[in-house]
């Protein structure tokens, strides 16, 4: 049976509540130190990055931006804003599905490419240092695998967005 919580005190000493806490801490100021490496050297944001790789993963027919914003926890909205300023950026292009003309896959431009690879390559050097590096190497490949369980557990338990 899990401890019943009645004051802030023990609200805020729930080991429950500070091993989230610390999840949160530690992913928040990690995407803020690796989203201004990549911003300072390629001019894009984090969020920029992130589709880039998701257009990466997907191959060159592209995805549907209801698709984006799944991957990226978006509106449809928020995410066409977004493929608005990339496509100005000339990182993605929109084209029409072969098979549904009323369709429009987003891909990655060379220029998006390039910027994908590139940004990548800088990426994974600092988050060996600054994720991996700080873990006993014993350890890291378990501590990933059970990072992909919370997130797909997260994953499956979100609504879908509209």
């Amino acid at each position: 049976m899990e401890p019943e919580i009645t004051t802030a005190a023990q609200a805020a000493a729930d080991e429950r509540v500070v091993a989230f806490g610390r999840l949160l801490g530690a992913a928040n100021r990690l995407e803020l130190i690796l989203g201004r490496e990549i911003e300072a050297e390629f001019g894009i944001s984090h969020v920029v990055f992130e589709v880039l790789l998701i257009l990466g993963r997907s191959g060159p027919p592209g995805l549907p931006m209801r698709r984006i914003a799944q991957e990226q926890v978006l509106t449809t909205g928020g995410a066409t804003r977004l493929v608005d300023r990339m496509v100005r950026a000339g990182l993605v292009e929109r084209v029409a599905e072969p098979g549904d003309r009323r369709v429009q896959l987003v891909r990655l431009t060379e220029l998006g490419e390039r910027t994908a690879v590139a940004a990548a390559r800088k990426h994974a050097g600092n988050v060996q240092r600054l994720f991996l590096d700080v873990l006993p190497p014993e350890q890291r490949e378990l501590f990933a695998a059970q990072l992909r369980l919370i997130s797909h557990a997260a994953r499956d338990a979100l609504p879908p967005l509209g």
